[in-house]
């Protein structure tokens, strides 16, 4: 189903297309025995996927290079063009990394709940999920001083999910890849009741983990493919109604100095372009649910 914004809609200041930067922090979350786990993360970009219950120590150090060095090239760019960013941060990485929650509250930016930690929800049980939620929610709230409005799961999750966060108070939920406009959804809370949310659909054909999985774009495909969507969306938008363009980036992917100019480059093209509102994701769910009414609740049906 296609989700076309209502004649006339516009984002504020008469924008046709929203661009959302979302900067995923994983690195201090990912699967490790120190932590419980059973076995390691998957080496991605050596395609090693160890199941032993061991550390792989030069892997623990990859994911660290996000945190030593990818952030602060991330926050650099951020800051030089100006840039607001939704960060979907799994909890115990922003633990693990404080300076990195403090400098998303100095820059005014949103903290978005990756979870709890870098986990796939599709095997938990219900209770085990709702406590999965709240220790994430919970944790975001001491380390950015608020509660977070989206959340983005590890691609796994389950039927209950999007429930599961109404129940808990979320605005939007970004495990969704269907359209390029938000649109509400009105869910059955599985304890009792139903409840509209904002979808506020996300892209993976544009993020930066096509660096990271074989086959792997270069840095020059994969700025022009960032740049061919822009240009589509931006020209869509102005003859057949607003439209909005996620473009998701990893401190640890982005992060490296071969790839970093990727995202300067980007960032100087689409700065450059008018009709465009660069907004974080809660920017964007408010603006929407001011134009778009939410369903209204009924017992029958939507």
């Amino acid at each position: 189903m296609t989700h076309n914004p209502p004649p006339g809609f516009t984002w504020p200041n008469g924008a046709k297309l929203a661009l959302s930067i979302v900067v995923n922090v994983e690195e201090g979350a990912e699967a490790n025995i120190r932590d419980g786990d059973k076995g390691p993360e998957p080496v991605d970009e050596l395609g090693v996927a160890l199941k032993a219950p061991i550390r792989i120590h030069g892997n623990e150090t990859n994911y660290q290079y996000g945190i030593n060095r990818g952030a602060g090239r991330v926050l650099k760019l951020l800051d030089a063009y100006k840039v607001p960013a939704t960060w979907t941060a799994c909890s115990q990485a922003l633990e693990r990394a404080p300076w990195i929650a403090k400098a998303i509250m100095e820059r005014g930016d949103e903290p978005c709940c990756h979870g709890w930690r870098w986990k796939f929800q599709a095997f938990m049980d219900e209770a085990r999920e709702r406590e999965f939620i709240r220790k994430g929610t919970d944790s975001i709230a001491q380390t950015c001083g608020r509660r977070p409005a989206g959340w983005l799961s590890r691609y796994l999750h389950t039927d209950i999910t999007r429930g599961l966060l109404a129940e808990a108070g979320y605005t939007y939920h970004m495990d969704d890849y269907s359209d390029d406009f938000p649109y509400w959804d009105v869910v059955d809370m599985p304890g009792g009741g139903r409840k509209p949310i904002i979808v506020l659909p996300y892209a993976l054909d544009s993020n930066d983990m096509k660096f990271w999985l074989a086959p792997a774009l270069t840095t020059r495909d994969w700025l022009q493919y960032a740049i061919d969507t822009f240009d589509w969306l931006h020209a869509e938008a102005k003859q057949d109604g607003a439209r909005m363009m996620s473009l998701g980036l990893h401190l640890r992917i982005i992060g490296r100095p071969g790839r970093i100019a990727a995202f300067r480059d980007f960032l100087d093209y689409v700065s450059q372009k008018d009709g465009v509102w660069m907004a974080t994701r809660e920017q964007i769910a408010d603006a929407f649910a001011a134009a778009v009414p939410a369903p209204a609740i009924t017992n029958t049906g939507d």
